[in-house]
């Protein structure tokens, strides 16, 4: 019996090591926040650059720059309108912005603040974005609110580019096929 418990007691350790080292591999791998401040430039409702650095934001979907949408019967530029927002948001002098992971576009994924507000969730809470995974408390205010893309109908941003995707897809294909068949 006592080959048994040594057994145990000797895997039980193996585990607690592993579980040491995987701990301490994680926090040598954590990269500290890069953080910028200073005059941001909204490049759409979701995206910022400043100097050379280009910023997505975190945890929320805005509709892209070309995208419209409707309420009240009437089309309306609701991408244009979200880039307009975002904008205003990080126009104050104490506007911060702090990251530490990329998107597949090489893009710092950043949360930003002003004033002490979640400019990120700002967004959301205003109908400019939906959520992506953070911020369902402030969708959930906007949509009962009607607040911005809740006033309306509206695509979600990922489905229109995901549209755009296919879509430049079959015009690459239909150019191809033009230029081998000779075809107008």
């Amino acid at each position: 019996m006592a080959r048994g418990f040594e057994t145990i007691r000797d895997g039980v350790t193996a585990f607690a090591m592993l579980a040491l080292i995987w701990l301490i591999a994680a926090k040598l791998n954590d990269k500290p926040d890069t953080v910028h401040a200073g005059q941001f430039h909204a490049a759409d409702g979701d995206s910022l650059t400043i100097g050379g650095e280009r910023m997505r934001l975190k945890g929320i979907d805005a509709p892209e720059l070309n995208q419209i949408c409707e309420r009240g019967g009437r089309r309306w530029a609701c991408g244009r309108e979200a880039k307009e927002t975002l904008q205003g948001l990080v126009a104050g002098r104490d506007t911060r912005c702090g990251g530490a992971g990329r998107d597949q576009y090489d893009r710092l994924l950043v949360v930003c603040r002003s004033g002490g507000i979640d400019l990120n969730g700002e967004m959301v809470a205003r109908g400019m974005a939906v959520s992506y995974g953070n911020y369902e408390r402030e969708e959930e205010r906007a949509r009962a609110e009607r607040a911005g893309l809740w006033a309306g109908t509206f695509e979600r941003p990922r489905d229109v580019r995901d549209h755009e995707h296919r879509q430049s897809g079959f015009e690459d294909a239909r150019r191809l096929v033009r230029q081998v068949t000779g075809w107008q």
